[in-house]
């Protein structure tokens, strides 16, 4: 019996010709889509400090009677401190998401503005090699590929410190109402 069996669609070599401009679209596109991830998730932690900045603010005016009620009742000192931890790790976490993380650790590639000025020579040997590697699709969409994954590296990492900022923030608001509820309840 003769194998006529047909390769698996994994296994079939992938003809591009008629694709290539389709293909670097779809790259392009997914370092777009990975950008914007990385913007939305600075603008949260943005947002998050804006909030903090306009809490604090009501806190600082109030902070007499605040310290008044404290020195009354011994025990609002544990909410308060618990709300203070909170405030402080969220802000903490909201100015991390800003913090540049620079992955070194991975190959040089043309697209990491990093890699361009020190791992490529001067302007000329780089404009050579960029121009080299944008002829070779093979090499361009490996590249392209690599900047994608280390640039969704860097919005995981960012969205993970927005995700545990927001985490604080809701805890610290929990905090915060009990610290309310009681000075209502003691001052009625």
């Amino acid at each position: 019996m003769s194998s006529d069996k047909q390769p698996s669609r994994a296994q079939r070599p992938y003809n591009i010709e008629g694709h290539k401009e389709e293909l670097v679209d779809h790259y392009w596109g997914s370092i777009n889509y990975v950008f914007s991830l990385i913007r939305a998730s600075e603008i949260k932690a943005g947002l998050i400090l804006s909030f903090y900045g306009i809490l604090l603010n009501l806190i600082y005016q109030n902070v007499d009677m605040l310290l008044e009620e404290a020195a009354r009742q011994g025990l609002i000192y544990i909410p308060l401190a618990l709300w203070i931890i909170c405030t402080v790790g969220s802000i903490y976490f909201s100015i991390r998401c800003f913090m540049p993380r620079m992955e070194t650790k991975f190959d040089k590639n043309i697209f990491f503005f990093q890699d361009v000025i020190t791992k490529y020579g001067s302007i000329k040997e780089f404009s050579k090699t960029f121009y080299t590697i944008s002829l070779n699709e093979v090499e361009l969409f490996d590249q392209l590929g690599q900047q994608i994954y280390i640039n969704s590296k860097i919005a995981a990492m960012k969205f993970k410190s927005v995700n545990k900022s927001i985490y604080l923030l809701a805890l610290g608001l929990f905090f915060l109402f009990i610290i309310a509820v009681w000075y209502l309840i003691i001052n009625l």
